[in-house]
Protein backbone atom coordinates (compact mmCIF):
# COMPACT_ATOMS: atom_id res chain seq x y z
CA UNK A 1 0.00 0.00 0.00
CA UNK A 2 1.36 3.16 -0.93
CA UNK A 3 0.60 6.14 1.22
CA UNK A 4 0.28 10.48 0.57
CA UNK A 5 1.20 12.71 2.71
CA UNK A 6 -1.30 16.11 2.51
CA UNK A 7 1.05 19.16 3.37
CA UNK A 8 0.04 21.47 5.95
CA UNK A 9 -1.60 24.50 4.00
CA UNK A 10 -3.43 26.37 7.31
CA UNK A 11 -7.20 24.86 6.28
CA UNK A 12 -7.07 22.82 10.06
CA UNK A 13 -6.38 25.67 11.43
CA UNK A 14 -2.07 24.88 11.74
CA UNK A 15 -0.83 27.95 10.55
CA UNK A 16 -3.53 30.30 13.39
CA UNK A 17 -1.72 33.32 13.99
CA UNK A 18 1.36 32.31 11.29
CA UNK A 19 3.06 34.93 8.88
CA UNK A 20 2.19 33.91 5.21
CA UNK A 21 5.71 33.62 4.74
CA UNK A 22 6.86 31.85 7.22
CA UNK A 23 3.70 29.41 7.00
CA UNK A 24 4.54 28.57 3.75
CA UNK A 25 8.00 28.25 3.73
CA UNK A 26 7.03 25.62 6.77
CA UNK A 27 4.61 23.64 3.66
CA UNK A 28 7.73 23.61 1.39
CA UNK A 29 9.54 22.39 4.29
CA UNK A 30 7.21 19.00 4.93
CA UNK A 31 7.36 18.88 1.11
CA UNK A 32 10.61 18.47 1.22
CA UNK A 33 10.40 15.90 4.13
CA UNK A 34 8.02 14.06 2.60
CA UNK A 35 9.45 13.48 -0.79
CA UNK A 36 12.98 12.75 1.24
CA UNK A 37 11.37 10.02 2.82
CA UNK A 38 9.88 8.03 0.42
CA UNK A 39 6.13 8.90 0.59
CA UNK A 40 4.18 8.64 -3.10
CA UNK A 41 2.36 11.84 -3.04
CA UNK A 42 1.37 15.03 -2.21
CA UNK A 43 -1.91 16.68 -1.50
CA UNK A 44 -3.70 20.00 -0.98
CA UNK A 45 -6.72 20.62 0.54
CA UNK A 46 -9.43 22.58 -1.81
CA UNK A 47 -10.57 25.05 0.40
CA UNK A 48 -10.43 29.06 1.02
CA UNK A 49 -10.79 29.40 4.57
CA UNK A 50 -10.78 27.51 7.99
CA UNK A 51 -12.71 24.79 9.22
CA UNK A 52 -14.68 24.21 11.41
CA UNK A 53 -16.15 27.63 11.95
CA UNK A 54 -13.92 30.24 9.12
CA UNK A 55 -11.73 32.37 11.03
CA UNK A 56 -9.65 35.10 9.63
CA UNK A 57 -6.43 32.59 9.27
CA UNK A 58 -4.27 31.49 6.48
CA UNK A 59 -5.35 28.81 4.32
CA UNK A 60 -3.40 28.14 0.78
CA UNK A 61 -5.52 27.90 -2.24
CA UNK A 62 -4.47 24.99 -3.97
CA UNK A 63 -4.21 25.25 -7.58
CA UNK A 64 -1.51 27.52 -7.40
CA UNK A 65 -0.32 25.76 -4.43
CA UNK A 66 0.35 22.50 -6.02
CA UNK A 67 1.83 24.44 -8.74
CA UNK A 68 4.69 25.89 -6.47
CA UNK A 69 5.42 22.47 -5.19
CA UNK A 70 5.90 20.99 -8.42
CA UNK A 71 9.05 23.38 -8.56
CA UNK A 72 9.92 21.84 -5.33
CA UNK A 73 9.93 18.46 -5.89
CA UNK A 74 11.43 16.00 -8.41
CA UNK A 75 9.62 12.69 -7.85
CA UNK A 76 6.27 12.53 -5.68
CA UNK A 77 2.46 12.47 -7.86
CA UNK A 78 0.75 15.73 -7.21
CA UNK A 79 -2.89 16.10 -6.60
CA UNK A 80 -6.16 18.00 -5.14
CA UNK A 81 -8.02 15.97 -2.04
CA UNK A 82 -10.18 17.14 -4.00
CA UNK A 83 -10.73 19.55 -6.60
CA UNK A 84 -14.72 21.07 -5.69
CA UNK A 85 -16.52 20.68 -9.32
CA UNK A 86 -18.42 24.00 -8.25
CA UNK A 87 -15.43 25.77 -7.44
CA UNK A 88 -13.93 26.47 -11.68
CA UNK A 89 -14.99 26.11 -14.91
CA UNK A 90 -14.64 22.40 -16.37
CA UNK A 91 -13.17 23.16 -19.26
CA UNK A 92 -10.57 25.59 -17.22
CA UNK A 93 -9.63 22.42 -15.02
CA UNK A 94 -8.85 20.30 -17.80
CA UNK A 95 -6.09 23.35 -19.21
CA UNK A 96 -5.09 23.95 -15.40
CA UNK A 97 -4.59 20.41 -14.68
CA UNK A 98 -3.11 19.24 -18.38
CA UNK A 99 -0.33 22.65 -17.71
CA UNK A 100 0.46 21.70 -14.15
CA UNK A 101 0.89 17.63 -15.58
CA UNK A 102 4.14 18.93 -18.30
CA UNK A 103 5.49 21.63 -15.53
CA UNK A 104 5.62 18.90 -13.03
CA UNK A 105 7.02 16.29 -15.83
CA UNK A 106 4.03 13.96 -15.82
CA UNK A 107 3.00 13.80 -11.65
CA UNK A 108 -0.26 15.42 -11.66
CA UNK A 109 -3.50 13.64 -10.81
CA UNK A 110 -7.00 15.14 -11.19
CA UNK A 111 -9.09 14.19 -8.70
CA UNK A 112 -12.65 15.53 -8.22
CA UNK A 113 -16.19 15.56 -5.91
CA UNK A 114 -19.25 17.34 -5.94
CA UNK A 115 -18.45 19.90 -2.94
CA UNK A 116 -19.82 20.11 0.63
CA UNK A 117 -18.49 23.52 2.24
CA UNK A 118 -21.94 25.44 1.88
CA UNK A 119 -19.80 28.29 4.17
CA UNK A 120 -17.19 28.91 1.32
CA UNK A 121 -19.64 28.20 -1.32
CA UNK A 122 -21.78 31.26 -0.30
CA UNK A 123 -18.55 33.75 0.61
CA UNK A 124 -16.84 33.20 -2.84
CA UNK A 125 -20.43 33.85 -4.70
CA UNK A 126 -21.08 30.67 -5.67
CA UNK A 127 -24.10 30.07 -3.97
CA UNK A 128 -25.18 26.51 -2.36
CA UNK A 129 -26.67 24.47 -5.15
CA UNK A 130 -28.84 21.61 -3.79
CA UNK A 131 -27.15 18.23 -4.06
CA UNK A 132 -28.19 17.01 -7.13
CA UNK A 133 -27.37 19.94 -9.01
CA UNK A 134 -23.63 19.58 -7.25
CA UNK A 135 -23.75 15.96 -8.23
CA UNK A 136 -24.92 16.44 -12.33
CA UNK A 137 -22.12 19.18 -12.21
CA UNK A 138 -19.73 17.18 -11.29
CA UNK A 139 -20.66 14.26 -13.98
CA UNK A 140 -20.56 17.57 -16.88
CA UNK A 141 -17.30 18.39 -15.06
CA UNK A 142 -15.52 14.79 -15.58
CA UNK A 143 -17.42 14.06 -19.00
CA UNK A 144 -15.69 17.67 -19.83
CA UNK A 145 -12.18 17.27 -18.53
CA UNK A 146 -12.13 13.20 -19.29
CA UNK A 147 -12.76 14.31 -23.08
CA UNK A 148 -10.21 17.18 -23.11
CA UNK A 149 -7.74 15.19 -22.05
CA UNK A 150 -8.13 12.73 -24.56
CA UNK A 151 -7.05 13.46 -28.10
CA UNK A 152 -9.09 15.99 -30.54
CA UNK A 153 -11.48 19.12 -30.24
CA UNK A 154 -13.83 18.24 -27.31
CA UNK A 155 -17.81 18.76 -27.58
CA UNK A 156 -20.08 17.96 -24.44
CA UNK A 157 -23.66 19.42 -24.06
CA UNK A 158 -24.29 19.18 -20.01
CA UNK A 159 -26.79 20.52 -17.80
CA UNK A 160 -24.58 22.44 -15.95
CA UNK A 161 -21.70 22.80 -17.85
CA UNK A 162 -20.59 22.76 -21.73
CA UNK A 163 -18.19 22.62 -24.55
CA UNK A 164 -17.99 23.23 -27.90
CA UNK A 165 -14.80 22.29 -30.11
CA UNK A 166 -12.48 23.17 -27.05
CA UNK A 167 -9.37 22.67 -28.01
CA UNK A 168 -6.66 21.41 -25.28
CA UNK A 169 -3.09 21.53 -26.25
CA UNK A 170 -1.19 20.23 -24.23
CA UNK A 171 -3.11 17.52 -23.08
CA UNK A 172 -0.20 16.79 -20.34
CA UNK A 173 2.75 14.09 -21.06
CA UNK A 174 1.21 11.21 -19.01
CA UNK A 175 0.16 8.16 -21.47
CA UNK A 176 -2.72 7.55 -21.66
CA UNK A 177 -3.64 10.81 -19.69
CA UNK A 178 -3.33 11.98 -16.89
CA UNK A 179 -4.89 9.87 -14.31
CA UNK A 180 -8.50 10.89 -12.92
CA UNK A 181 -9.98 9.94 -9.30
CA UNK A 182 -13.30 10.38 -7.92
CA UNK A 183 -13.64 11.32 -4.24
CA UNK A 184 -16.87 10.66 -2.27
CA UNK A 185 -18.35 8.25 -0.20
CA UNK A 186 -21.75 7.91 -2.03
CA UNK A 187 -22.66 4.68 -3.06
CA UNK A 188 -25.36 5.25 -6.24
CA UNK A 189 -24.06 8.29 -7.61
CA UNK A 190 -20.37 9.02 -6.64
CA UNK A 191 -19.03 6.04 -7.22
CA UNK A 192 -21.00 4.98 -10.34
CA UNK A 193 -19.36 8.20 -11.61
CA UNK A 194 -15.93 6.95 -10.61
CA UNK A 195 -16.73 3.37 -12.28
CA UNK A 196 -17.42 5.26 -15.58
CA UNK A 197 -15.14 8.00 -15.35
CA UNK A 198 -12.25 7.31 -13.17
CA UNK A 199 -8.72 5.01 -12.60
CA UNK A 200 -9.02 5.75 -8.60
CA UNK A 201 -12.14 5.98 -6.10
CA UNK A 202 -10.94 7.84 -3.18
CA UNK A 203 -13.08 7.56 -0.06
CA UNK A 204 -13.45 10.15 2.79
CA UNK A 205 -12.46 9.20 6.23
CA UNK A 206 -13.84 5.44 6.06
CA UNK A 207 -12.71 3.04 8.87
CA UNK A 208 -11.06 -0.15 7.36
CA UNK A 209 -14.06 -2.17 8.61
CA UNK A 210 -16.29 0.30 6.49
CA UNK A 211 -13.90 -0.35 3.62
CA UNK A 212 -14.29 -4.04 3.59
CA UNK A 213 -17.94 -3.18 3.89
CA UNK A 214 -18.48 -0.88 1.01
CA UNK A 215 -15.84 -3.04 -1.81
CA UNK A 216 -18.58 -4.81 -2.92
CA UNK A 217 -21.36 -2.37 -4.00
CA UNK A 218 -17.78 -0.57 -5.54
CA UNK A 219 -17.42 -3.76 -7.54
CA UNK A 220 -21.27 -4.23 -8.29
CA UNK A 221 -21.04 -0.21 -9.81
CA UNK A 222 -18.06 -1.86 -11.73
CA UNK A 223 -19.99 -4.69 -13.14
CA UNK A 224 -22.96 -2.52 -13.79
CA UNK A 225 -21.29 -1.28 -16.77
CA UNK A 226 -19.12 -4.17 -17.28
CA UNK A 227 -15.90 -3.01 -16.22
CA UNK A 228 -13.61 -5.47 -14.61
CA UNK A 229 -13.49 -3.74 -10.75
CA UNK A 230 -9.99 -4.72 -10.45
CA UNK A 231 -9.39 -1.94 -12.76
CA UNK A 232 -10.25 0.82 -10.25
CA UNK A 233 -7.76 1.60 -7.54
CA UNK A 234 -9.27 2.17 -3.97
CA UNK A 235 -7.89 4.92 -2.22
CA UNK A 236 -8.58 6.65 1.72
CA UNK A 237 -8.29 9.67 3.11
CA UNK A 238 -7.50 8.73 6.95
CA UNK A 239 -8.56 11.32 9.24
CA UNK A 240 -5.91 13.53 10.62
CA UNK A 241 -7.25 12.32 14.34
CA UNK A 242 -6.65 8.59 13.63
CA UNK A 243 -3.41 9.28 11.82
CA UNK A 244 -2.01 10.99 15.10
CA UNK A 245 -2.02 8.50 16.72
CA UNK A 246 1.62 7.17 16.81
CA UNK A 247 3.23 3.67 17.13
CA UNK A 248 1.60 0.30 17.69
CA UNK A 249 -2.09 1.81 17.08
CA UNK A 250 -1.13 3.69 13.77
CA UNK A 251 0.49 0.53 12.68
CA UNK A 252 -2.52 -1.56 13.15
CA UNK A 253 -4.80 1.24 11.85
CA UNK A 254 -1.97 1.19 8.38
CA UNK A 255 -2.15 -2.70 8.47
CA UNK A 256 -6.13 -2.88 8.36
CA UNK A 257 -6.18 -0.80 5.60
CA UNK A 258 -4.28 -2.49 3.68
CA UNK A 259 -5.79 -5.96 4.25
CA UNK A 260 -8.86 -3.91 3.47
CA UNK A 261 -7.76 -3.79 -0.11
CA UNK A 262 -6.89 -0.59 -0.28
CA UNK A 263 -4.21 0.77 -2.58
CA UNK A 264 -3.21 4.07 -1.20
CA UNK A 265 -3.82 6.15 1.82
CA UNK A 266 -3.46 10.01 2.56
CA UNK A 267 -3.48 11.88 5.52
CA UNK A 268 -2.48 15.07 6.55
CA UNK A 269 -0.13 14.71 9.52
CA UNK A 270 -0.75 17.78 11.27
CA UNK A 271 1.80 18.02 14.14
CA UNK A 272 4.69 18.39 11.38
CA UNK A 273 3.91 21.99 10.82
CA UNK A 274 5.52 22.90 13.90
CA UNK A 275 7.29 18.95 15.19
CA UNK A 276 10.47 18.56 13.13
CA UNK A 277 10.15 14.70 13.92
CA UNK A 278 6.31 13.93 13.15
CA UNK A 279 6.54 13.01 9.54
CA UNK A 280 9.61 10.78 9.62
CA UNK A 281 7.98 9.09 13.22
CA UNK A 282 4.99 8.38 10.84
CA UNK A 283 7.40 7.28 8.17
CA UNK A 284 8.56 4.49 10.25
CA UNK A 285 5.21 3.19 11.58
CA UNK A 286 4.15 3.10 7.39
CA UNK A 287 7.37 0.76 7.39
CA UNK A 288 6.42 -1.10 10.32
CA UNK A 289 2.83 -2.03 8.39
CA UNK A 290 4.45 -3.14 5.36
CA UNK A 291 3.46 0.01 3.51
CA UNK A 292 5.55 1.36 0.31
CA UNK A 293 7.62 4.08 0.70
CA UNK A 294 10.27 4.74 -2.48
CA UNK A 295 9.83 1.18 -2.97
CA UNK A 296 10.47 0.13 0.10
CA UNK A 297 8.46 -2.19 1.93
Amino acid sequence: MRVGIIVPQGWTGEYDGWDASRAWARSVAVAHEAEALGFDSLWLFDHFQTEPVPTDEITFEAFVGLSALAMETVRVRLGHLVLCAGYRNPALVAKMISTLDVVSGGRAELALGAGWKEDEYTAYGFGFPPLRERMALLEDTLEITTRMLAPGRSTYEGTQASVRDAINVPRGVQSPRIPVMVGGNGPNRTWRLAARFADELNLDWLSPDEVRDARPVIASRCEEIGRDPATLRLSVNIGRTQSGAEGATRVALLRAYADAGVDRVMTLIRAAADDDGALARFAEDCLAAGCELDGAG
